[in-house]
């Protein structure tokens, strides 16, 4: 039998079991490997005292200090039988109190005189209003300790500070990495020689034991430099192999006829396509043309015209042959599509109807709560190829849904939708179908090329000509109520100029609420968020009374919300008051004005989706952000931030910045956590650029990467099981 590999072997075969335990559960470490990854989150140098007076910020938290004892002294209670040990400890700027009782107080109190030095881990809690910690744990810096061999080996010049946790402190953690270290030394290097060596990085066994035990800071740069380029370069080697696979896929090429569908609709056109909707267009229509799969990201700001582009390669599609299918998130979205397709394409919506163009297609929408009849009229026209276009749910997954030869799926809103979804669709083509994903949420370049490495990547940055810019302003309705009262005047004047008006809400406030999610500003803890039916009601018989006031969410039943939709793009109902059912998608050009209550309970992309909702008209747009948090709070900052810009990628950082990229690249992209310990894609972008083209060239010289198996074997334990799945389906 082969020996297991030095960084495959089990943390129960090295460790204690109890200690191997614990990192397994709390921290998801399970193998040699997995420990000399988890790298210190930031090193206190000895002649540094961390500062105590941050910890007010961390209530509630396990944290470790480096502190130097003040005074020590043993009180007792219950008439002499309790006995308690305070400890004061500084760092000359703060002081902090140590309690210990009962028992316990024995060697405390025997190892922390004033003058030692030590680091301490505990649970900042608050007594009698003043920080302390109870029973930390605590490890002696220096000191005539019998141990102090062991104190100083442990404690070094930088000392490491790791991620921790309650049961398992630093110190402890640090003394684990001592035990497996050695093993660093077979850690099997990924990156080819030639690229290391022309980059003058360490090699990774130098790299771990550096950032674990660093003699200097150059030491940590180095291993840092080293370690974000492993994992931006094996992740991007992963994404190159799967462009690379793809082009090895059988695609139809489909190219659109002279004089048919897409020429009859650009004729009819009222308007010029604006440069930037052109120049995708012939990215989009060259990829078409090739015979394997597009795999394409569209990214727009909100408004820039993403449809226009997306209609016309479907109808390209249908030109040649083939079907085409819009997957969107929401019913209210589908059906929204749906209807604007069919308005832009006029008679050429109908074909095979009476007064349906020559030219003409079927334009079928299916959703899940549609009646049998018109259902089992769209799946035959699916099935025999009579509707070219289909725009629909998740329906269209479904197993009864055929195609007649299914050759573009367009997905819009990729984020709301998990890859297995967006598999099946593209499984019911006979080839695989070409793929075009769209989104509004503006993704920094970086992350683009991380979380959608795998497609090719378009952007549109102008707005079509006619569009109105947008101003924001955050209205401090506690600070300053008279603001909100103007707020609703506002609103009232827009309506009496003949427009519309949207007042978002965090809440339906129908009692189905979905569990509450507290933030550590959350105000939650004084007032549930503001809900539709609430506000709704108090606007009717209040600040906008005597006006048509409609409600929208997502529990209505889809039929009354696509008839409030209808009535609301009709102009008969004149102020909407909706949760974010209506942030993508809807396109309403009369509404200028958009009320978001309890704004600081949105993220600043989904606040600049929302904003985009208005002054798609020739009019102006108003987006008010309505707010109760104090004017210094992290809250207030946000909203500051999306009242600055229209720019979509700048507030993308933003969020991006504050949420980090966690959220971006774990769970919500792949169905686990994030792989990324080192590399962060905001400050990384150079990095992340420079391992793409390394990537890109590797693959395409080695794609088994046969000549590279340190390569290969960094590959398969980043491709657990799950991630591989995503990669996969892409």
């Amino acid at each position: 039998m082969e020996p297991v590999p030095a960084l495959e072997e089990p943390l129960t075969k090295t460790l204690g079991p109890a200690t191997a335990k614990v990192l397994a559960e709390q921290l998801g470490l399970h193998t040699v490997g997995d420990l000399l990854h988890h790298y210190p989150r930031r090193y206190a140098e000895r002649g540094e005292l961390t500062s105590l007076a941050e910890l007010a910020d961390q209530l509630d938290e396990h944290v470790t200090v480096v502190a130097q004892v003040a005074d020590a002294r043993i009180l007792t209670f219950n008439g002499g039988r309790g006995r308690r040990l305070e400890v004061t400890i500084t760092d000359g700027a703060g002081r902090l109190q140590l309690v210990f009782f009962g028992s316990g107080v024995h060697k405390p109190h025997k190892d922390l005189l004033p003058g030692t030095r030590a680091m301490f881990a505990g649970k900042v809690g608050m007594f009698n209003r003043k920080l302390q910690l109870s029973h930390p744990a605590y490890e002696l810096l220096g000191g005539e300790d019998s141990d102090r061999a062991a104190v100083d080996a442990f404690a070094g010049r930088l000392i490491p500070i790791y991620p921790a946790c309650a049961k398992l402190e630093t110190w402890k953690i640090s003394k684990a990495v001592d035990a497996v270290l050695p093993s660093a030394a077979e850690a099997v290097d990924p990156l080819p020689p030639a690229l290391r060596e022309g980059r003058g990085m360490v090699t990774l066994p130098e790299a771990l034991q550096k950032i674990h035990r660093p003699r200097d800071k150059a030491d940590i740069a180095q291993a840092r430099d080293r370690l974000k380029w492993d994992e931006a370069f094996v992740l991007q080697v992963a994404l190159a192999r799967r462009r690379h696979a793809d082009t090895q896929l059988p695609a139809v090429a489909r190219r659109p006829a002279p004089g048919g569908l897409l020429d009859a609709f650009d004729a009819k056109l009222p308007f010029t396509l604006t440069e930037g909707q052109q120049q995708v267009s012939r990215e989009i229509f060259e990829d078409l043309a090739t015979e394997h799969p597009m795999h394409r990201l569209l990214q727009g700001e909100v408004g820039s015209g993403k449809t226009m582009v997306a209609l016309r390669a479907m109808l390209a599609v249908v030109d040649s042959g083939g079907q085409a299918a819009m997957l969107a998130p929401t019913e209210v979205l589908a059906q929204q599509h749906h209807r604007s397709v069919t308005e832009m394409m006029g008679e050429l919506a109908e074909g095979g109807m009476l007064g349906g163009a020559e030219q003409g297609t079927k334009v079928v929408l299916l959703t899940g709560s549609m009646g049998m009849p018109a259902r089992r009229q769209a799946l035959l026209d699916l099935v025999t190829g009579e509707a070219g276009i289909v725009i629909g749910t998740h329906a269209l997954i479904e197993d009864k849904v055929q195609f007649h030869d299914l050759g573009l799926v367009v997905v819009d809103e990729q984020h709301r939708f998990g890859v297995e979804q967006r598999d099946a669709l593209r499984s019911k083509g006979k080839q695989p179908p070409h793929l075009l994903v769209m989104t509004a949420t503006p993704i920094p370049r970086t992350v683009a090329m991380t979380v959608f490495g795998d497609l090719e990547t378009s952007v549109l940055d102008q707005l079509p000509a006619g569009r109105s810019p947008i101003a924001t302003h955050v209205v401090p309705a506690k600070d300053k109520p008279h603001f909100l009262t103007r707020t609703w005047e506002r609103v009232r004047e827009e309506v009496e100029n003949g427009h519309q008006a949207y007042v978002v809400c965090p809440r339906i406030g129908d009692g189905e609420e979905e569990p509450k999610k507290k933030t550590a500003e959350d105000d939650s803890e004084k007032r549930p968020p503001l809900a539709v039916l609430e506000i709704a009601e108090q606007l009717r018989s209040g600040p906008l009374s005597g006006l048509a006031v409609e409600i929208l969410h997502g529990r209505m039943d889809p039929a009354d919300k696509d008839e409030v939709m209808r009535r609301f793009t009709a102009g008969e109902v004149k102020v909407l008051v909706a949760t974010t059912v209506i942030e993508v998608g809807v396109n309403v050009p009369n509404s200028t004005v958009m009320v978001i209550m309890d704004a600081d309970r949105f993220g600043v992309s989904q606040l600049h989706q929302l904003r985009g909702r208005v002054g798609r008209g020739s009019a102006p747009g108003l987006c008010l952000l309505v707010s109760e948090m104090p004017e210094a709070s992290p809250a207030r900052a946000r909203l500051a931030a999306v009242a600055a810009t229209l720019d979509g990628f700048e507030l993308s950082r933003i969020d991006l910045e504050q949420r980090r990229e966690g959220d971006v690249l774990g769970q919500a992209q792949s169905g686990v956590r994030s792989s990324l310990r080192m590399l962060a894609v905001i400050e990384d972008e150079e990095v992340i650029a420079q391992a793409r083209e390394e990537a890109t060239r590797v693959v395409a010289d080695d794609p088994e990467l046969e000549r590279l198996p340190g390569l290969r074997t960094a590959l398969e334990a980043l491709l657990d099981t799950e991630r591989e799945q995503y990669l996969e389906k892409g």
